[in-house]
């Protein structure tokens, strides 16, 4: 028996459940062990080149660069998706798709579902509520708060524009396939993981780098 072998793969079993224990990437079974070995073989081979690189351009750079550009990407497919209809903007629409996905809920969290601020969010649902695709009602479980939910108007207003909101949800993927999908989706997901506790503590613009990078850092 070639227990030098053994003794490797016992290693980067460990490896593995080390790594599975801080973070939910990966199912701890044989299946996700094999995920974990791929992705980091992938990583580790196909370092990919990008535009700067031999003068020092961190990874970090790109890939802010490249989320911002894919940002504005997809708002200029959603603003064609939505020309000629009566949705001022792509917020509209994604606000009436998660009332319709997930059902009625607060104000509030309907805005931190977006990830907008207060003001920003309240001027969206004002403006669907003017528009009648929005309902509001008082709470069943709080008589003090209100709860919102997609209107039979808002459905009918999502479908006659759906095919093309479909179409540019597509082409925002472009050429990747179903695979490169599925790890972009998991690496998106890490990623949302870790911003997201740090969004809902509301912490204020003067002192939120300085509290970001601790959670970075830890």
């Amino acid at each position: 028996m070639n227990y030098r072998l053994v003794k490797d793969v016992i290693d980067l079993v460990q490896e593995f459940e080390i790594e599975t224990n801080n973070n939910n990437d990966f199912e701890t079974s044989v299946q996700g062990f094999k995920n974990w070995i791929s992705t980091n073989n992938n990583t580790i081979v196909n370092e990919p080149n990008w535009e700067g690189k031999e003068n020092g351009r961190s990874a970090e750079s790109v890939i802010n660069t490249l989320i911002v550009h894919l940002n504005r990407y997809a708002k200029s497919y959603s603003k064609s998706a939505i020309f000629g209809s009566n949705f001022s903007t792509q917020e509209d629409f994604t606000y009436l798709i998660n009332l319709k996905a997930f059902g009625e809920m607060s104000k509030m969290d309907l805005i931190k579902k977006n990830v907008h601020e207060k003001p920003v969010g309240m001027q969206i649902i004002n403006r669907l509520i003017n528009q009648g695709w929005i309902e509001q009602r008082n709470s069943k479980t709080d008589k003090r708060s209100k709860v919102i939910s997609i209107s039979e108007t808002g459905l009918q207003a999502l479908g006659n524009q759906m095919d093309k909101i479909r179409k540019a949800t597509s082409i925002v993927t472009g050429n990747l396939s179903q695979n490169e999908k599925m790890e972009l989706i998991r690496l998106l997901n890490k990623l949302d993981n870790f911003h997201q506790p740090i969004y809902d503590r509301n912490i204020d613009t003067k002192n939120l780098l300085e509290e970001a990078f601790k959670d970075f850092k830890k």
